[in-house]
C-alpha cells in the first residue's frame, strides 16, 4: 500500500505485477479492492496500477467537484507518481469508463489500449439543474449524513447489500469522507457526460488504438443495455464483447473477461 499526493490530496494506489502498464478505475463509491480478482490474472503478465479517487476508498477527501478533464489528469497524474509514463492500457468501470476514455483522447501517446468494462453511456447527455446548485446540495447531504452518525451506523451493511463479497468494508464505508465523495461524483454526472461529449468533437482517439466495450449481461442489464454498450463500440470504433452472466460489477462476477480485454484486446 502506499500513498501519493497529487493536487494536495493524498491518494491510494496500489502496483503490482510487471509487464506492460495497465490502470484500474473503479466506477461511482467503488474501491481498490473490487479489482483483486482482476489483478490476480493480470499481474503475471502486467504491471497493474489501482486508485481511490478523492473520497474514495482510503484517499483523502474530496476537496473540489470532480471535472472530467481534471479525472483524466487525475489518471495521468496517478502515473507520472509512481513512475510509470507509460503508455498503459486504461480500464475504466461505470462512470470511469468517462474518465479513461477522456485520457485516451487527451494523451493518445501516453495510451495503449483503452477497456470500457459496463461503461456509462450517455447518448444525449443534458443538465437541469445548474452545476452550484447541484453541488451544493451534495455537500449539504453529505454534512447531514455526517452530522447523525449514518455512514457510521449503516455505510458497510448498505454497502454489502449492494454489493456482495469479501474486502475491508467497515474500514471504507463506515466513514462520512465515502460517502461525501460518491454524492458529489453523482451530482456531476450530468457534466461529465457533456464533457466527454465536447472531447469527442474535439479530439478524435489515435488511429489504430485497441478499444473493447465489455458489457454485462444476466445480472440486470438487458438487451436494451447491451444495444447502447453495442453502439458506444461503434462509436468508438472498438470490438464488443459480453461478459455473461455478470451484473454491473463486472470485475467481481467475472474478473477473467476483464482481464481477457486487456491480455487479448479486439475481436
Amino acid at each position: 500500500m502506499s500513498f501519493v499526493r497529487i493536487g494536495g490530496v493524498p491518494h491510494h494506489v496500489r502496483v503490482a505485477g510487471s509487464g506492460p502498464v495497465c490502470v484500474l478505475s473503479a466506477g461511482l463509491g467503488l474501491a481498490w479492492f473490487d479489482w483483486d480478482a482482476v489483478v490476480e490474472r493480470l499481474a503475471p503478465w502486467r504491471t497493474v496500477v489501482r486508485f481511490d479517487r478523492p473520497g474514495a476508498g482510503l484517499s483523502g477527501h474530496a476537496r473540489v467537484a470532480p471535472t472530467l478533464m481534471g479525472e483524466a489528469e487525475r489518471i495521468a497524474g496517478v502515473l507520472d507518481a509512481v513512475g510509470l509514463a507509460g503508455p498503459a492500457t486504461v480500464v475504466g468501470h461505470s462512470l470511469a469508463g468517462f474518465h479513461c476514455e477522456a485520457f485516451a483522447r487527451l494523451f493518445p501517446e501516453r495510451t495503449a489500449g483503452l477497456v470500457l468494462v459496463d461503461s456509462s453511456v450517455e447518448e444525449r447527455p443534458r443538465v437541469r439543474v445548474p452545476r452550484g446548485v447541484r453541488v451544493g446540495a451534495a455537500r449539504v447531504g453529505g454534512a447531514v449524513l455526517a452530522g447523525v452518525g449514518l455512514p457510521w451506523a449503516v455505510g458497510p451493511a448498505l454497502r454489502r447489500v449492494a454489493v456482495r463479497g469479501d474486502g475491508p468494508v467497515r474500514r471504507v464505508y463506515g466513514v462520512s469522507r465515502v460517502w461525501r465523495g460518491a454524492l458529489l461524483e453523482y451530482a456531476t454526472y450530468g457534466d461529465a457526460a457533456l464533457e466527454l461529449a465536447a472531447l469527442r468533437r474535439a479530439f478524435p482517439l489515435r488511429g489504430g488504438l485497441p478499444v473493447t466495450v465489455l458489457a454485462a449481461y444476466g445480472g440486470g442489464g438487458g438487451v436494451g443495455w447491451l444495444a447502447r454498450q453495442r453502439g458506444l463500440a461503434g462509436l468508438l470504433g472498438g470490438a464488443f464483447r459480453v461478459a455473461e452472466p455478470s451484473g454491473h460489477l463486472v470485475m467481481r462476477d467475472v474478473p477473467g473477461a476483464v482481464a481477457g480485454a486487456v491480455l487479448a484486446p479486439g475481436p
